[in-house]
């Protein structure tokens, strides 16, 4: 099928596969269809409303090999929500009672796009079945091909999102470091919380990654250097209720026993419980244009070491939150051909006519498709029934 000019953007947070998957495209497109034109839209939807965009020249396309060994995104990031016309005209971004599907729809027609690339999670995506459906209700065909981006790996109904594995391999990274924090004071409650909204996957990936590298390092008997001390003691996910007079009772006799205790936390965990409280108490929840609970404010980490740190007779409680230099890494070689493979496939849809969300359909036997963008959805639980992760439990003692 004939394509003349294709867009690509990325939104959302950033993850590990925002750069390779825009290099992928341009590698792609340039091996398959050499004649189309090129571009990306600068900072996610809000380039997109703004008219800001940047050509892929030839030299561009030369060396977009260069990308994979980055984080971030050549593009930049937003979060923009095209049916939250209130939040976007406060920010600027549209006058007050425009439409911005109307206003993008028409910046894609403007820019003669035929294919568009959304690289982003199931925001990013839906709204991009958002805009497809304006433009074909004003008789307009626009092919919209979305790659899936998070780290929380929570899209339905995909079972692996790009960097994803990554971010658990750079959060285990990140811990190895703050857990060395417990020979800094007496009775030291670490908690290292890690971004997971609505799924605990990124989580208990983050503390299995951790722990079989713990598992292959050698340690110093006689003066300390308890492996013990190095340990998860504790692993908390949205998807499994926490008893804090229970958990609390048993890592008191962990601090009891070897003088600290290290605890893994997804972001959402505990969050119901903290957003009753605060509608209790009369306070208003701070949320986003997306409507999702603003965590940063929230601060569900805060909350678990306070609550535990009266409990387990810490003499000093600290919180570190590994999300931020996770999400930023470059890809690892898994990854990267993850993203190889659904760049590819993404291309090939495009050329053959197609549109929907390139993914292992967990629907259909985990095959590698265009996902219908019907389909898509948030907020993915994490099971915490498999294997490795009930192992992972009983071998901590939490279970």
């Amino acid at each position: 099928m004939s394509v003349r000019t294709v867009a690509m953007l990325t939104a959302g947070g950033i993850a590990p596969c925002l750069s390779s998957a825009v290099g992928g495209l341009i590698e792609g497109y340039t091996r398959r269809a050499p004649q189309a034109r090129l571009i990306g839209y600068l900072d996610g939807y809000a380039g997109l409303l703004e008219g800001r965009s940047i050509e892929v020249t030839d030299e561009v396309r030369a060396t977009a090999d260069r990308l994979h060994s980055f984080g971030g995104s050549p593009l930049g990031n937003s979060r923009v929500k095209l049916t939250n016309a209130q939040d976007l005209a406060r920010r600027g971004l549209v006058a007050e009672g425009a439409d911005p599907l109307r206003i993008a729809a028409e910046q894609l027609v403007k820019d003669g796009v035929d294919v568009l690339h959304t690289i982003g999670g199931d925001d990013t995506n839906t709204t991009a079945a958002d805009l497809a459906r304006h433009l074909a209700e004003h008789g307009h065909d626009l092919r919209v091909i979305g790659l899936p981006k998070t780290i929380d790996n929570d899209i339905v109904p995909i079972r692996q999102s790009l960097g994803a594995w990554t971010a658990a391999e750079q959060g285990a990274v990140f811990a190895r470091n703050i857990i060395g924090e417990h020979s800094s004071n007496p009775r030291m409650l670490i908690v290292h919380e890690v971004m997971g909204r609505h799924s605990g996957w990124l989580t208990a990936e983050t503390a299995r990654r951790y722990r079989e590298q713990l598992l292959e390092r050698e340690f110093v008997p006689g003066i300390g250097n308890d492996p013990r001390r190095w340990d998860v003691h504790a692993v908390y996910v949205p998807e499994v209720p926490v008893d804090l007079d229970a958990e609390g009772d048993r890592l008191r006799e962990v601090m009891d026993a070897i003088g600290c205790v290290n605890v893994f936390i997804a972001e959402g965990a505990g969050v119901d419980d903290i957003v009753a409280s605060l509608e209790a108490s009369g306070q208003q929840v701070p949320r986003d244009a997306f409507g999702h609970v603003a965590l940063d404010e929230v601060n569900p980490g805060a909350y678990f070491a306070e609550n535990f740190a009266e409990r387990l007779g810490a003499h000093k409680a600290k919180v570190w939150k590994s999300g931020y230099f996770a999400r930023s890494s470059a890809p690892n070689a898994r990854d990267r051909e993850l993203i190889a493979r659904c760049t590819d496939l993404a291309v090939e849809t495009a050329l053959d006519g197609g549109s929907g969300v390139i993914g292992q359909d967990v629907e259909r036997g985990d095959e590698l498709r265009a996902i219908e963008l019907d389909r898509i959805a948030g907020g993915g639980a994490f099971d915490p029934t498999v294997d490795w992760f009930v192992d992972l439990r009983g071998a901590i003692g939490q279970i």
